[in-house]
C-alpha cells in the first residue's frame, strides 16, 4: 500500500518532498508533510473500501449518515455469512419480528455480541463498533492476553485512559490498535464519538482482511520485488488434478462437447472489484515477467494476483509422440488421441482507475499480439490470439459465455464458448455429472480470442 500511495501524492506534496532533499525540513513542516501523506493514504483506502463493499457485498453508507447498531450487526453477519440456528435468544429489546433479530441471534451464538440488550435503533458508538469488530475478526483471545501496562500504552495512542473501562473493554480497544484493525488514520474517530461511515467501512474490510476474505494479491506492478514474487507464485504451482470434475469434463472433451477446459482453485481467487479488474491468461513465466515490465513502462500501477490454472485439450496422434514434463502431461484415450494437461496461469489485475483498465487492450494489441511469423517488437512468447477478459463491459471487447462446474471441494472447471453454444454445453454437462453444480454467465473477451472460438485464425 505504501508504494501505491507514493504514486498518489499531490503535486504540492511531491514538490515538498523534492525540495526536502536539498533543504532540511523544520519539525513543523515535517509534521505537516507526514500529516498530509497520512490523510491522502486514508482517503485512498477509504475510497477503495467503499467500492469493494458496494460492488462485492452490496453494502453502502451515505456520507454524514447515522449508522445504527442494528445496521452494523446486520452488516457483520452478512460479511461473515452467519445465520442463526433454531435457538432463539431472548433479547430484552429485540423481537423475532425485527429485521435485525436473525443477525443479532447469529452474532450472539458466536459470542460476537454478548449482551441480551442489543439497542438496535441507537446510533452506533465508535467503541461499540470496535468491540464487535474485535470479536468478529477472531482477536478476542489476543486481546484478553494483554497485561495492564501494554493495554495502557496502546490506549494512550487513541487518547484513552483505562480508568472507567472494564478490563476486557480496555484490552479489546488495545488489541484493535496493535493489530491494525483500527488504523492510525482513524484514532481520532474513536473517543466519545458515534461511528462514522469511514470507521464502519474500515472495520468491515479489516475484519474480512484478518479472516483472509478480502483481496488476494502478490503485489503491485510497481513493487520493486514484484518479479521475485511472480516467479515464486508460478514455480510453486503444479498441475491441478480433480478426479471428480475431470471425469465429467474429460468425457465432454471425448464427445467433442467442448474443445478444451480449465481447472482452477478458488483459494487463489483475487477477489478484486469487477469494475477495475481484468484477467489475462498465458502459460509462460517469461511472458508474465515482461508483461509486468511492459505495464510499468506504460505508467500503469495495478494489483497483481497469479491464479494457477491447468488447461486441458485434445492432442491429436498425428502431431507425433508428446513430450511430457512436470508441467505437461498426457493421457491416451480410446481413439488413439490424447488429452493433454498443461500448466498455465491467469494474471488478475486490479487497476487504479477505469481509464487504466481501458488502456490495457491497446497496449496488448501493440506489444503482445502476434500478427505474422516474422513480427518483431513484441514481448516474449506473444500469442496469435491472446486471452484477456473482463466481467464488466468494455469498448472493443466481445461477449462470450463461461460454462462452469463446481464440486464438493475448492476446485472448479470452466470452458469458454460462444453464447449460442452455451445451452447445449450446460445440458451436456448435466447429463455427465448430475451431482455437480453447473452454471453459466456472460463476460467480455478480446476480439482475437473471440475469433479463435469462432474458428477464425486471427
Amino acid at each position: 500500500m505504501k508504494l501505491r500511495n507514493k504514486w498518489l501524492l499531490s503535486g504540492s506534496l511531491a514538490l515538498s518532498l523534492l525540495f526536502s532533499s536539498a533543504l532540511p525540513l523544520s519539525a513543523a513542516n515535517a509534521a505537516a508533510v507526514k500529516s498530509t501523506a497520512v490523510q491522502q493514504s486514508s482517503q485512498s483506502s477509504s475510497a477503495e473500501y467503499e467500492l469493494f463493499l458496494k460492488e462485492k457485498l452490496g453494502i453502502t453508507f451515505q456520507a454524514g449518515s447515522t449508522i445504527t447498531k442494528g445496521q452494523f450487526i446486520q452488516q457483520i453477519a452478512d460479511i461473515l455469512g452467519l445465520e442463526a440456528s433454531e435457538a432463539k435468544p431472548a433479547f430484552t429489546d429485540l423481537k423475532p419480528s425485527s429485521p435485525y433479530y436473525s443477525s443479532a441471534a447469529a452474532l450472539y451464538e458466536q459470542g460476537i455480541i454478548t449482551s441480551l440488550k442489543v439497542e438496535p435503533d441507537q446510533p452506533l458508538q465508535a467503541t461499540s463498533a470496535i468491540y464487535i469488530a474485535v470479536k468478529a475478526a477472531g482477536l478476542l483471545e489476543l486481546a484478553h492476553s494483554y497485561p495492564q501496562n501494554k493495554t495502557t500504552d496502546a490506549l494512550k495512542q487513541i487518547g484513552y485512559s483505562p480508568a472507567g473501562l472494564s478490563l476486557s473493554a480496555s484490552q479489546e480497544l488495545a488489541a484493535a490498535v496493535h493489530s491494525g484493525l483500527l488504523p492510525a488514520s482513524l484514532y481520532k474517530e474513536v473517543k466519545g464519538k458515534a461511528a462514522s461511515p469511514e470507521l464502519a467501512e474500515t472495520l468491515l474490510v479489516q475484519i474480512l482482511s484478518i479472516k483472509g476474505d478480502y483481496k488476494h494479491y502478490i503485489g503491485y506492478t510497481t513493487d520493486a520485488d514484484i518479479y521475485g514474487k511472480l516467479a515464486d507464485a508460478y514455480d510453486t504451482s503444479d498441475l491441478i488434478q480433480s478426479p471428480e470434475l475431470q471425469t465429467v469434463v474429460d468425457a465432454a472433451l471425448k464427445q467433442s462437447l467442448v474443445t478444451g477446459y480449465n481447472l482452477k482453485d478458488e483459494r487463489y481467487d483475487a477477489n478484486f472489484v469487477e469494475s477495475l479488474s481484468l484477467t489475462y491468461g498465458h502459460d509462460n513465466l517469461k511472458h508474465a515477467v515482461q508483461l509486468i515490465g511492459l505495464l510499468r513502462s506504460e505508467g500503469i500501477s495495478a494489483k497483481v494476483q497469479l491464479e494457477p490454472k491447468t488447461s486441458a485439450f485434445i492432442y491429436l496422434k498425428e502431431w507425433g509422440e508428446p513430450v511430457q514434463s512436470d508441467n505437461y502431461k498426457v493421457v491416451q484415450i480410446e481413439n488413439g488421441n490424447y488429452i493433454a494437461y498443461a500448466k498455465e496461469y491467469d494474471l488478475k489485475f486490479e487497476f487504479n482507475s477505469a481509464a487504466d483498465k481501458a488502456r490495457f487492450q491497446p497496449i496488448i494489441l501493440q506489444y503482445a499480439k502476434k500478427n505474422s511469423e516474422d513480427q518483431t517488437g513484441l514481448i516474449a512468447s506473444s500469442w496469435w490470439q491472446p486471452l484477456y477478459y473482463s466481467l464488466t463491459n468494455l469498448d472493443g471487447y466481445v461477449q462470450i459465455t463461461n460454462n462452469k462446474i463446481t464440486g464438493q471441494g475448492h476446485y472448479y472447471a470452466q470452458s469458454f464458448s460462444l453464447n449460442e453454444q452455451s445451452a447445449a454445453i450446460v445440458e451436456g454437462f448435466k447429463k455427465l455429472g448430475n451431482d455437480l453444480t453447473i452454471q453459466s454467465y456472460t463476460f467480455w473477451v478480446d476480439k482475437p480470442f473471440f475469433n479463435y472460438l469462432n474458428g477464425e485464425s486471427l
